[in-house]
């Protein structure tokens, strides 16, 4: 009985290990997922990201970059959708990334975000308006 309590408390200790959190910085770099490439970079305490690709970027030549058209700033419309800092404002915190602001240049809105590191190339975040539950989940794999 005791040798079964030991392994169950050295299987437990072991799995509490193994869940321990990730450097918040963890996240920089480049990222992908079906419809994006971004890359994530530190912008003083929070952390930022910029549009490297996405399936919607280029005109039907393929190779001159969109325009941010549905931007409500006017004055914005003309700049190109490449490179465009695409998140914004990504706060870690408690082994999460919260409050954070995602810009689409699909619709023109701004958007909550928040999401996770599931493993050192494994990333998870959430686009929503209001409540998260009623928003988007994007999965992410780092670009090596």
């Amino acid at each position: 009985m005791k040798r079964t309590i030991f392994a169950a408390m050295l299987l437990l200790s072991t799995m509490v290990s193994f869940a321990q959190k990730l450097p918040a910085d963890q996240i920089l770099g480049t990222w992908q997922c079906s419809d994006y490439k971004i890359e994530v970079y530190k912008a003083g305490s929070t952390y930022s990201a910029k549009l490297l690709w996405s399936n919607e970027m280029f005109e039907a030549d393929g190779k001159t970059s969109k325009k941010d058209i549905k931007n409500p700033n006017e004055k914005l419309r003309s700049r190109p959708v490449e490179g465009l800092t695409h998140i914004t404002d990504l706060v870690y915190k408690d082994g999460a990334y919260v409050d954070g602001k995602l810009y689409s240049v699909q619709d023109g809105n701004t958007y909550s975000l928040k999401g996770k590191l599931n493993g050192i190339n494994d990333q998870e975040t959430r686009g929503y308006k209001g409540v998260p539950m009623l928003g988007k989940t994007f999965k992410w794999k780092r670009v090596q």
